[in-house]
């Protein structure tokens, strides 16, 4: 598998849309970051390491979803960094954009706050 950040949004996605309580994903420590985040951001219920996994428990509202979508943007093919002016707003600040900057990653909102660009690895709302 070349593209693990790509994975790991995918089977949140589908366990999404297939209603599952929650999904396994393999460990890394950007994955784990990543995951921290949509939980900080309310879009996951919790994250859990096992061994060599995470198990990400989803969040519902009643029967509704949390997450609408998740896009992946950069690719290990192409890369798409931006700077601070040109970070994405995802539907108007509904959503969020993730990025990856030099100081960790964080939502698209907090990098504008400390006036970081970076690679923008996906957009969720």
């Amino acid at each position: 598998m070349v593209d693990v950040v790509a994975d790991a949004l995918i089977r949140i996605k589908n366990g999404y849309l297939v209603g599952k309580i929650s999904v396994s994903v393999r460990f890394s420590k950007l994955i784990l970051r990543i995951m921290k985040l949509l939980q900080k951001e309310g879009y996951i219920e919790s994250v859990k390491q096992e061994k060599r996994e995470l198990v990400v428990t989803l969040k519902y509202n009643g029967r509704v979803p949390a997450v609408t979508d998740i896009k992946r943007v950069s690719t290990p093919s192409l890369r798409v960094y931006k700077g601070v002016k040109s970070l994405p707003q995802v539907l108007n600040g509904l959503g969020i954009a993730i990025i990856s900057t030099p100081k960790g990653v964080m939502t698209d909102k907090e990098a504008r706050k400390q006036r970081l660009g970076g690679e923008v690895l996906a957009i969720v709302w």
